[in-house]
């Protein structure tokens, strides 16, 4: 592909970019197109450019203010040939096809001499002032670029301008383990407009990537003569530094030039080119270390799929095999089912992206109200989700976080505020809330491994989830966490109630169960009255006065469907304790 070269009146005011085939691009001053910041008389977008098979098609954007300039006139539309350029403002742009073929056929150097990265920092500019000036720019230069490609022009930029004597230059790669590989440009740029191709050394690049050292080849090279004698030689000279960092590994930029007619020795040679390679280093380094810090922000956004925030905060500068050690500690589990998933499976069999949707836009609901909270999202079992809090770190309020995100669960699925048409709508949740000590971290086997809770907690959480159902009750807690809740929670953030002491199926200890309720203000259909009734009657079915726990339900509304657990229970034994009634209700089934 040819190359469109813009140059303004400013030498460091310039930019090179390939023009990809067939497609449009935009030239002016907005940032998002291709950028001409320096030149007050391009419009914000200027011009429309497209290369079609041998020519690159410009054409004026009704919405610029000044002309384009092809062959000394003005023109709305124009085609361009390799060679030839247009003018807008104080900005020439030139369409070239020279390309940057990297050769392994060039002359043997002169001289050749190496310098370690530990050399070229002991060394101190000798025109230290212009050269901070230009490398004072490289943070913007770096922050500015809205890709990678932009990024490597503007650098080449800014060496082009930073090195008096260079003629050209070449961010290159070459794979070090595969040395029959072909060495790649990525980008290139030449002080001088020329059809000629760039001709890198092979031999060179190689000798710095092979080497990890900055590498300074020099040549005599014939200069032209217009008089017809014998051209006195150049001081022709290239150099390579590699670009530091575990992702640019092989990357190296390569620099040549001239000093003009002289006689020159390699050491005074090498003298003139220790700022030029020291300032390039600078910059190989500074393009070094931005791609690896986008590399560790790609990670981390990868991880964070995979990582809680605030798992990824504790790995921050810390071991990871130390902070995801399983460790044993007090914890609080949620864990949340949906609820109506099997019915929807049924009715949407010709539609299972459909659902998959809606199922995944639950979880995601559930798994950004535990996040909100500060939890670590510890497993997905089908359509339920799991989370826990107080690891990696202690949180002395773990019980009170997963309060509110049990809450917050429960308001986004209520189907008060859903329409029909609503992905969440029809589908409802159990939520168990359990608190203990459990061990967390890296739990798994030697070949696969998850960040996760285990322990008996983690069972009473999921057995409290399941009970959901039979208590007819959104949100139940153990004792534990409703104890801690109770010292802790206002009435107008949460509510509890004592539901029951039951006997899970399958499991040899009774539980005493409680119920997480939102405010009064929030959930008016059960006000602070009805709750007191509700455990007038559960002291009253404790011990064994039936009928009196009967009275005290019929003041419960009759919306709340826990009550009628309870009833039905009673009612069951004809209102008369069993002869060996201790308080404990058997669960025939989880």
């Amino acid at each position: 592909m040819p190359d469109l070269i813009a140059q303004g009146t400013a030498a460091e005011h310039r930019w090179r970019r390939t023009l990809p085939r067939d497609q449009t691009c935009i030239l002016g001053r907005d940032p998002d197109v291709w950028y001409v910041p320096w030149d007050p008389w391009i419009s914000q977008q200027h011009a429309e450019l497209c290369w079609r098979g041998d020519r690159l098609e410009v054409r004026r954007l009704p919405q610029s203010r000044n002309p384009i300039f092809f062959r000394g006139q003005q023109r709305e539309h124009l085609n361009l040939r390799p060679g030839e350029h247009f003018v807008i403002g104080e900005t020439t742009f030139s369409l070239t096809s020279g390309r940057a073929r990297v050769s392994g056929h060039l002359p043997q150097p002169l001289t050749e001499q190496t310098f370690t990265a530990e050399q070229l920092q002991a060394l101190r500019f000798r025109d230290a002032d212009q050269r901070i000036e230009f490398l004072s720019r490289i943070p913007a230069i770096i922050t500015g670029a809205s890709s990678e490609a932009e990024m490597f022009m503007r650098l080449a930029n800014t060496l082009l301008s930073g090195i008096p004597h260079c003629d050209a230059l070449a961010l290159v790669c070459a794979d070090p383990d595969a040395p029959q590989q072909p060495v790649r440009v990525l980008h290139w740029d030449r002080r001088q407009i020329s059809e000629e191709d760039f001709q890198p050394s092979e031999s060179l690049i190689r000798r710095a990537i092979r080497t990890g050292e900055s590498v300074i080849h020099c040549w005599d090279s014939p200069a032209g003569s217009t008089t017809g004698a014998a051209p006195a030689p150049e001081a022709a000279w290239a150099f390579c530094t590699l670009v530091p960092g575990e992702v640019n590994r092989g990357w190296a930029i390569y620099v040549t030039g001239r000093f003009g007619q002289r006689r020159w020795t390699a050491a005074d040679l090498t003298a003139d080119l220790q700022d030029d390679l020291k300032f390039t280093e600078v910059v190989a380094l500074t393009l070094g270390n931005t791609r690896q810090a986008r590399l560790l922000e790609r990670r981390q956004a990868s991880l964070a799929q995979f990582f809680s925030p605030v798992v990824l905060d504790a790995l921050a500068g810390h071991d990871p095999d130390q902070v995801l050690a399983p460790c044993q500690t007090e914890v609080s589990v949620l864990f949340c089912d949906l609820r109506g998933f099997a019915r929807h499976s049924e009715h949407s069999s010709d539609d299972l992206f459909g659902l998959l949707q809606r199922v995944s836009g639950a979880l995601g609901v559930m798994t950004r109200c535990i996040l909100e909270q500060g939890g670590v999202v510890g497993d997905f079992h089908g359509d339920a989700a799991m989370g826990f809090w107080g690891w990696p770190l202690a949180q002395p309020d773990a019980v009170q976080r997963a309060c509110r995100a049990a809450l917050a669960i429960r308001a986004e699925f209520s189907g008060e505020t859903r329409g029909t048409a609503d992905p969440l709508a029809d589908f409802r949740i159990g939520i168990g809330l359990a608190s203990g000590s459990a061990v967390a971290g890296k739990i798994g086997t030697a070949d696969q491994v998850k960040v996760t809770v285990f322990g008996p907690v983690v069972n009473r959480a999921a057995r409290l989830e399941s009970m959901t159902k039979q208590l007819h009750a959104p949100i139940l807690l153990d004792r534990a966490t409703a104890k801690a809740l109770r010292e802790t929670i206002s009435p107008d953030e949460a509510r509890l109630r004592r539901v029951a002491i039951v006997q899970p199926y399958g499991i040899d200890v009774p539980l005493e169960v409680h119920e997480l309720l939102p405010p009064a203000a929030q959930y008016p259909q059960l006000p602070d009255e009805a709750i007191r009734w509700y455990e007038q009657a559960l002291d009253a079915l404790l011990e064994g006065r039936w009928r009196e726990a009967l009275l005290a339900l019929h003041r419960v509304p009759a919306e709340d469907q826990v009550k009628d657990f309870l009833t039905v229970f009673i009612a069951r034994h004809d209102r008369v304790p069993p002869a060996d009634w201790d308080g404990v209700i058997s669960l025939s089934s989880k």
